[in-house]
């Protein structure tokens, strides 16, 4: 069995690693196409510039992020059951599936996490169809428009959430 560094022996990371909460940051359609798609609208920012920035925000903020993207509904439906026994949050980039899924609000209602919803762009700025989330009723909270960095104060908003379960 391998000796873990305790207090004082030099090692400052010994209760980062013992005290940090797992979290779950989901991403759903188009989302791997950051940086190239739509410049305009979310930035050039590619998804592995905003996970780097989420699992060093994560760190400080005592979280172990699990960062992952897909554009498959089916596969996030699969990643929010998952999270119910291995995470204690969830933060969730639905995409367009946010306007479309009914199976993700349903999910989410199912595993009894708090949840926080990102979107790059502003939604309620954007086309109509936009306005209208799924998700919205069954997340904790909300963050959109605010470009990558809504990742960023979603895993601050989230970590009080977490810390109390």
């Amino acid at each position: 069995m391998p000796v873990v560094p305790g207090p004082g022996t030099g090692s400052g990371n010994y209760l980062r690693h013992i005290m940090t909460i797992p979290v779950f940051v989901l991403n759903g359609p188009n989302l791997n196409m950051l940086g190239t798609r739509e410049r305009g609208i979310y930035g050039n920012k590619s998804l592995a510039d905003i996970e780097r920035d989420c699992l060093a925000a994560g760190g400080k903020l005592g979280l172990a992020v699990d960062f992952r993207q897909t554009n498959q509904e089916g596969v996030l439906v699969d990643w929010i059951q998952e999270a119910a026994g291995s995470a204690k949050g969830i933060i969730i980039n639905p995409g367009a599936y946010s306007h479309t899924s009914l199976a993700l609000p349903d999910a989410i209602l199912a595993v009894d996490l708090p949840v926080i919803e990102v979107h790059i762009s502003n939604i309620f700025a954007r086309e109509s169809f936009r306005h209208h989330s799924y998700v919205s009723p069954v997340a904790a909270g909300i963050i959109c428009g605010l470009g990558t960095g809504g990742y960023l104060l979603a895993l601050e908003a989230l970590k009080p959430l977490v810390a109390a379960a």
